[in-house]
């Protein structure tokens, strides 16, 4: 069960929040479609440059009309200025504007594995600590007094240590064989 926990956890913040995932390319989607606005918006401007290049160059009206809004004029024309209306010139035509990319924001594959992990270490906790605390007590339940192991004021092996038998086993050099050993 905690291996499918993590699994799931995984998969599921990997395709809601991952590099991947559902709302990195939601906001991918968003950065295309205002680059692709931003492209129409340059061919449109790219187009009435063109025109107005080609006007440029070959009618000379058009060269005579852009001249007169620059100040130029022909020899035997004269100006009249009317002070106060400098506003009224034309607009210049905007090259368009610089457009970047913002980049996407998700949780990190690693930072996805790591949370993953811990929650399935933490499922595999809650389901390890009811069982333990349940053989514990069964433990307790069933001890049977006189058993070595059970008895003692901390719980330790005070009985076993005294026992001759349980030196003999630890201690094998100190004592002389039992009778009827061949050794």
């Amino acid at each position: 069960m905690p291996i499918w926990a993590g699994i799931f956890v995984y998969t599921a913040f990997s395709i809601g929040r991952g590099p991947v995932g559902v709302l990195a390319y939601n906001q991918l989607s968003r950065e295309h479609d205002k680059l692709v606005e931003n492209m129409e918006s340059l061919k449109r401007i790219n187009k009435e440059l063109e025109i107005t290049k080609n006007a440029l160059m070959y009618d000379k009206e058009t060269i005579a009309i852009y001249a007169r809004d620059l100040g130029y004029s022909y020899g035997n024309e004269r100006f009249i200025r009317i002070v106060g209306l400098e506003g009224t010139k034309k607009p210049r035509i905007e090259a368009g504007e610089l457009l970047i990319a913002a980049e996407p924001r998700y949780i990190s594959d690693t930072t996805i594995k790591i949370v993953a992990f811990a929650m399935g270490a933490g499922f595999f906790l809650c389901m390890w600590i009811p069982d333990f605390l349940e053989n514990k007590q069964n433990r307790r339940r069933n001890k049977k007094p006189g058993r070595p192991y059970a008895e003692g004021s901390e719980g330790t092996r005070p009985h076993a240590e005294a026992s001759p038998f349980y030196r003999r086993a630890r201690y094998p050099s100190e004592y002389p064989p039992p009778p009827g050993s061949h050794f």
